[in-house]
């Protein structure tokens, strides 16, 4: 069942009211009383997903982690202490 945001047009008082789609909207404000109570568009509840199946990397074939790996560049190794310093010009003067 969602929460739904209510607003009253006569007072400005604002209240959440949890029932379900199917019920009629509150008209009543608990407030002042008068029937000036407006269902509000609010931006709902956040959907979380559990499991597998929905997401779309969930459906990738392998193909795609082959591709991926071709596209990959190449590493370039840092160099070590061990290895041989690159030969610097000679210069003549």
């Amino acid at each position: 069942m969602p929460t739904y945001d209510y607003e009253c047009k006569v007072c400005k008082h604002k209240l959440e009211a949890f029932h379900s789609m199917s019920a009629a909207p509150l008209r009543d404000c608990p407030k002042c009383g008068k029937p000036e109570l407006k269902k509000k568009i609010g931006a709902g509840a956040g959907i979380i997903f559990k499991g597998s199946g929905f997401y779309e990397t969930d459906y990738r074939p392998a193909s795609y982690a082959e591709a991926k790996a071709k596209d990959k560049p190449a590493e370039v190794a840092a160099p070590t202490k061990d290895a041989p310093k690159p030969a610097t010009p000679a210069t003549t003067e």
